[in-house]
């Protein structure tokens, strides 16, 4: 015990510096994430889908019932019926396993609402292709039909984080920056060969990739040092763009190729971002511009603080999660759904 001790002595004031870091880091905690999504699994789901068709009725007294309705649709683009297939699981069979516990608990949260016979297809993970069933996914392709790809706000507690910025983007440095995780991903690996030496960038790849430098990682909040940070796509999308534009730095990236939740499919370009490139090549003169006219870089984010705003609504974001999900089992359970939901 005594040794164990001095080891934590001797440690403290790494373990302290470390805990102040990850309080003060940006990112969402997730201890309390945990332990409410715990609690809310141990209450008995019963008075949730008592209380279902009551919540649902909300949005015909809404003055933003039009606006609801169109996030449902555009959630949901499922117009006629589509039978699943026998081999799919019921809501009642929605179980806690393996290493996708935030998916779990982000789809447990709306399905706990709905009758447990329901049967449903859901594809966790980084999804970058329309599954060949209707299914509940985080992320989508932008293409012609993603009908099939039916978003919830998935992984939220590492893709839903919004920042205070209390630093002006006139006194931010004229410098932009990009901190991620390269392996695997081609056009982060590009970017970073392509600008890692120039003077009016500070970017590297926080894994250990050689022959790609290392760099240290960053808070979330030391990028709003600068007024240009790098959202690049990942796996799908880029995690990092809805804390972006919840600042007063500007989100800097290529159109995406995908989306989630946020709708990155409705972002307009130079409006909610600066659009560069798929190859980068214009990143300096297009920051440049916006360096020289600070009045243009400010109404990108002004536009972009607006945009996020319609996200922070917590009651509302969950009746349009349940409305997607009541239309999702509509078009994929038709004749099995109870009448008086329908």
């Amino acid at each position: 015990m005594c040794a164990i001790l001095c080891i934590f002595a001797g440690n403290e004031a790494v373990f302290m510096k470390h805990l102040l870091e990850s309080l003060h880091s940006g990112k969402n905690l997730k201890f309390p994430y945990y332990l409410k999504n715990v609690m809310r699994l141990a209450l008995p789901s019963f008075f949730c889908r008592l209380r279902l068709r009551k919540t649902l009725a909300q949005i015909e007294k809404r003055n933003d019932n039009d606006y609801i309705k169109d996030r449902v649709d555009y959630y949901c683009k499922l117009s006629s019926p589509v039978r699943l297939p026998e081999s799919a699981p019921t809501v009642g069979r929605h179980r806690l396993k393996g290493n996708r516990s935030v998916y779990f608990f982000d789809t447990y949260e709306f399905t706990r609402w709905f009758p447990k016979w329901l049967r449903w297809s859901y594809v966790f993970g980084d999804v970058t292709r329309v599954p060949s069933v209707p299914s509940v996914v985080k992320s989508r392709p932008l293409c012609a039909d993603n009908s099939y790809s039916v978003l919830l706000n998935l992984d939220k507690i590492r893709h839903f984080v919004f920042l205070k910025d209390r630093i002006p983007f006139t006194r931010k440095e004229d410098k932009i920056i990009f901190r991620g995780e390269a392996h695997g991903k081609k056009n982060r690996i590009d970017f970073i060969n392509m600008y890692r030496e120039h003077e009016m960038c500070d970017v590297g790849d926080v894994g250990y990739n050689p022959p790609i430098p290392h760099a240290d990682g960053m808070t979330l909040y030391k990028h709003l040092r600068y007024k240009f940070i790098m959202a690049l796509e990942g796996n799908d999308v880029a995690s990092n763009l809805k804390w972006i534009m919840s600042t007063n730095s500007i989100a800097v990236m290529p159109r995406p190729t995908c989306e989630t939740w946020f709708m990155e499919g409705r972002l307009i370009p130079d409006f909610h971002y600066i659009a560069i490139k798929s190859d980068y090549s214009d990143l300096i003169s297009k920051v440049n511009y916006y360096i020289a006219h600070p009045e243009k870089a400010q109404e990108i984010i002004d536009h972009a603080n607006e945009y996020v705003k319609q996200f922070r609504d917590k009651k509302r974001e969950r009746l349009i999660s349940l409305l997607v999900l009541d239309k999702y089992f509509r078009m994929t359970n038709a004749g099995n759904y109870p009448k008086e939901q329908q």
